[in-house]
């Protein structure tokens, strides 16, 4: 039996789903749900969701978990919060939301991300924000954005925030954010740990409408909200969903790299100070841990291509199926390739009004084909991130595999092999919100430290060994998809 007060709830609100996770003090997953929603495409490169679904999704979480567990919501010791980045909410002076939030994959910005790239240069960007492009993505140019197509609403907003400090709003009422959930606002100082005045300054607002910082693992306070539990239970911060992804599998010092496929694709290495890419491809972020730091290579469609394949031309057929229909087309894809920027490339090559390309199409080709095509091209990505990490001296001992792609076997046989190192999957698949639990654990004083959470709750399933024979086979394959990504990405223009 446990005692009361012990067990840990986190939220993980991502891109298409609000995941909730119960945990005990061993990691050890109780029950899990996922409440999945529509992400609105009103207009093309435009993004949205109504800020109450995140809410909705969450308390519909909560109840079922805890209903599947069997837990009564007084004995639920803590609850951390994790997201995804970018994402912006506003809200007026009553904490009501004014519009859809704008979600991280809207690209409207494009001119105002010019506007911000035509004031500060893209080295003071990096030096003070740690991010290495001015893209329609980031917080920032959405801001600016409501600020001249949105005036009213604009005017109005009291409080911009982000999808994380939106749900901690709604559980306590308070305005706050974890530091490393933010660096890729554009308006976060990295080197201070501040807000950039600067920026604020330029976008028109004040630092009184962001939300209180504080670091990862910090108690914001008592669960006030109508989300069905108790007020015993206190509420935590938690870094960005990447960061708090790479807790939850124990990458917390130099040397392990973890990457996660999940709608995006994100490789988080640690790092015992900031290290800064002199050629700045790669983004730096704040770690969990006080001092400690991430470099974080993403691109923003991973997972994300294989729904919209599924969804749109699947016939039908689940994960499970499409994945079987790949497991049969040799490596390679008998020449079909991928270049899967559907929402734009990022890292290492950076291109917002880059769009996915299947190359090679014959008749020959079958809906598998087009599958594995997905498998490896997500693949080639990795590989090529990992490969500029290693040209700035951040080799890395361990890589462990994260997200809905560390599911898949194929999937994580093709990156071991496309690699040709050793892929790690953890005993926990929900690593996102067992990051966010270790955290909470931190506040509720049940683990001392974040290495004590790590050694009690951390635990690895399985190792994928590259495979000799396809490894020589993918390299003449990643050759070919970096010729092709070299020629065409350069050739998409926002005309």
């Amino acid at each position: 039996m446990m005692n009361k007060q012990q067990y840990l709830l986190a939220l993980d609100a991502g891109t298409t789903s609000v995941k909730t996770v119960l945990f005990d003090p061993a990691g050890r997953e109780l029950a899990c749900r996922i409440c999945e929603y529509r992400v609105e495409h009103p207009a093309p490169d435009r993004s949205e969701v109504h800020p109450e679904v995140y809410v909705t999704a969450a308390v519909d979480g909560i109840a079922g978990v805890l209903r599947d567990a069997g837990v009564a919501a007084r004995d639920v010791a803590a609850i951390g919060v994790t997201s995804q980045g970018e994402t912006l909410i506003a809200l007026d002076a009553n904490g009501k939301p004014l519009r859809p939030a704008l979600v991280w994959l809207d690209n409207r910005a494009q001119e105002e991300a010019a506007q911000i790239a035509a004031r500060f240069s893209r080295e003071e960007v990096y030096r003070i924000t740690g991010q290495q492009e001015i893209v329609p993505g980031w917080t920032a140019p959405k801001i600016l954005w409501l600020r001249r197509h949105e005036p009213d609403v604009f005017a109005r907003t009291a409080r911009f925030l982000l999808v994380e400090d939106y749900l901690i709003y709604r559980l306590t009422g308070r305005y706050v954010t974890d530091h490393a959930l933010c660096p890729s606002t554009l308006y976060y100082d990295l080197t201070t740990g501040q807000w950039w005045s600067e920026m604020l300054d330029f976008l028109g607002i004040a630092a009184a409408q962001l939300p209180e910082l504080l670091p990862s693992g910090a108690v914001v306070g008592p669960v006030t909200g109508a989300f069905g539990l108790s007020p015993q239970t206190v509420v935590t911060t938690a870094p960005i969903d990447q960061v708090s992804a790479a807790v939850g599998a124990g990458n917390i010092a130099s040397g392990m790299v973890t990457e996660t496929t999940g709608s995006a694709l994100a490789v988080c290495a640690t790092l015992d100070r900031p290290v800064y890419d002199a050629k700045m491809q790669i983004g730096l972020y704040r770690h969990a841990v006080s001092g400690r730091y991430v470099m974080m290579p993403w691109t923003p469609t991973a997972g994300m291509v294989l729904r919209w394949f599924r969804d749109e031309l699947g016939a039908g057929e689940d994960y499970g199926m499409l994945s079987q229909l790949a497991e049969k087309v040799p490596p390679g894809s008998d020449g079909l390739i991928l270049l899967p920027h559907l929402s734009g490339a990022f890292c290492p090559d950076a291109n917002p009004a880059a769009r996915g390309v299947f190359y090679g199409i014959t008749l020959s080709h079958t809906r598998g084909h087009f599958v594995r095509a997905i498998f490896e091209s997500v693949a080639f990505l990795l590989r090529s991130n990992l490969e500029t990490l290693g040209n700035i001296g951040l080799n890395c001992r361990k890589i462990c595999s994260l997200g809905g792609g560390a599911r898949n076997p194929l999937w994580l046989q093709i990156k071991a092999d496309v690699l040709n190192q050793p892929v790690t999957i953890t005993a926990s698949e929900e690593t996102t919100c067992l990051g966010a639990a270790m955290l909470a654990a931190l506040g509720a004083k049940i683990h001392p430290s974040l290495t004590d959470a790590a050694a009690a709750m951390v635990r690895y399933k399985k190792t994928f060994e590259p495979d000799r024979v396809r490894a020589a086979d993918y390299e003449q394959c990643y050759r070919r998809y970096g010729r092709l990504n070299n020629l065409l990405v350069p050739t998409f223009t926002k005309e």
